[in-house]
């Protein structure tokens, strides 16, 4: 690595380059987050409040912007927001949704998800970046606006990330992990030479937020007829996020021009009407990919969100996955920076994480294959799936739960309790507490029946009981909501083992 560092964080200047770690704290501990997207600003808020100095690297200028993509938050993220505070905060800037409707023939219901938000919440991109931004700089994250990443080294002590300024000048900063979350065209993720295999799935497609004279039911529907289909989603302020594509119009460029006579159209031709849009306050056309890297972790650079995995926007599930991959490697990167956990701990990230990315570059491709059918024979697969998905209720329970994120788990060794690897639910702890309440000290939680007392290390794991004397299990929570390790019957040799192996404590 070039470059000593200083105890103020800068050793030299040359010319406009600047070598430095950011926030006049050594690199060793050090992450850099390139992306101040929802993504980069969990994962950077959730190491800021374990402790761990972060600066964030923006390649745009200060501010959030109000276009947004991204429409909903699913039951499984708004946990991970509740293990942060957030969600309750959050769902009052939106309308709770209850139902999926596909095709006019499926109906997905959310409303029995065991989750205290069992509803698809419409709230626009920008709202979920507000709140954490705020957790972000409360927390002590540093962020470099204007700062476009253009190259990479890394080696067995560090990372160096260098960008160059709006003003022309170029820094180089140091820090032990870097963090690429800077979405689909990752600067991170090219100059470390990952490959983003895949396809394009679907060119052209219109979106806009826009207001409406005859509004439908308040769900998120998806159909698809006559070369088109649309997708229509309430925000609960007034306005309707409204999508289509169009068959005819299939190969028009990104850059072409749009306008809400087309997307009328569109609608005319997917769902019989236009509901009478107009007041649009944006429109945008786009097309849709099906990528994945093959590794999220290289050496001592890890890709996130968008950078990591991109797919097509059926499901709602692009910003809901990048989230949750930001849950789960927070933690772990705090933890072995606090010397907690051994650095082998990260490589758990590629093996729960990219599963989860591949499982929903299928559901959500799925989606659209089906919502594209133009022929005969598709519309009558299309008209089997969805029949099956209504009759068969293990089917369509399996598909609610990838969509909403409840039903996704991490492997478990052989042998170990059924429940290892499972998201945990919010149930009720003593002293009328919450398990995501008990979260949001970003810590273990563990829980045992009301008659056992167990020692815990307070800095690492946090020690509670069940609301009721019923409850014999014993259960080891990891700081994302996952079960890390559970017991039906004492066995003290055991939880020492498993606190060892998960904590070093």
């Amino acid at each position: 690595m070039n470059g000593n560092t200083g105890t103020n964080g800068t050793t030299h200047t040359t010319g406009a380059t600047e070598t430095t770690d950011a926030t006049g704290t050594t690199a060793q501990r050090h992450v850099i987050v390139t992306g101040a997207g929802p993504t980069g600003l969990l994962l950077a808020g959730d190491l800021a409040a374990a402790g761990i100095p972060v600066t964030v690297l923006e390649k745009r200028p200060a501010g959030i912007s109000n276009l947004t993509r991204a429409f909903g938050v699913h039951a499984r993220t708004l946990e991970q927001l509740d293990a942060r505070g957030l969600a309750d905060e959050l769902v009052k800037t939106g309308q709770p949704l209850t139902e999926i409707r596909l095709f006019g023939q499926l109906s997905l219901q959310l409303g029995g998800l065991r989750s205290r938000f069992p509803f698809l919440l419409s709230t626009p991109q920008y709202e979920v970046e507000r709140l954490l931004h705020r957790r972000a700089t409360e927390q002590g994250v540093a962020f470099v606006y204007g700062a476009e990443v253009t190259a990479v080294r890394q080696d067995s002590a560090g990372v160096e990330v260098e960008v160059r300024h709006e003003d022309g000048t170029a820094s180089t900063y140091q820090a032990a992990y870097l963090v690429g979350a800077d979405g689909v065209h990752s600067a991170v993720r090219k100059a470390i030479g990952q490959a983003f295999p895949g396809r394009p799935v679907i060119s052209s497609i219109v979106l806009a937020d826009v207001k409406l004279d005859s509004e439908p039911d308040l769900t998120v529907a998806v159909n698809g007829s006559n070369d088109s289909f649309g997708f229509i989603i309430p925000f609960g302020d007034g306005y309707w996020r409204v999508g289509g594509w169009n068959r005819a119009h299939s190969d028009v460029p990104d850059s072409a021009p749009t306008s809400l006579d087309e997307l009328r159209a569109i609608s005319r031709r997917a769902f019989g009407s236009d509901f009478g849009m107009h007041d649009e306050r944006w429109i945008s056309r786009f097309h849709s990919d099906e990528r994945q890297v093959a590794e999220y972790r290289t050496g001592r650079v890890f890709l996130a969100g968008d950078a990591a995995h991109t797919h097509s926007p059926a499901g709602g599930q692009g910003m809901n996955t990048g989230l949750q991959d930001a849950a789960n490697l927070s933690w772990k990167l705090a933890a072995v920076l606090k010397g907690h956990s051994p650095e082998t701990l990260l490589d758990t990230y590629q093996s729960e994480r990219h599963p989860v990315g591949k499982a929903v570059l299928r559901s959500s491709g799925s989606i659209v294959r089906l919502a594209t059918a133009h022929n005969t024979p598709q519309y009558a697969i299309r008209s089997l799936l969805t029949s099956l998905l209504n009759r068969v209720r293990p089917a369509r329970e399996k598909a609610v739960g990838q969509i909403t994120g409840i039903g996704y788990a991490y492997g478990a060794p052989r042998g170990a309790h059924r429940l290892v690897g499972r998201r945990a639910p919010d149930v009720a702890l003593a002293d009328d507490g919450r398990l995501y309440e008990a979260l949001r000290a970003g810590k273990f939680v563990l829980i045992t029946p009301a008659d056992t007392t167990v020692a815990t290390d307070g800095d690492r794991v946090v020690g509670t009981h069940w609301a009721t004397g019923d409850r014999g299990t014993t259960l080891l929570i990891r700081p994302d909501g996952y079960v890390a390790w559970a017991s039906d019957r004492p066995d003290p040799t055991a939880l020492r083992s498993a606190l060892a192996e998960w904590t070093m404590a």
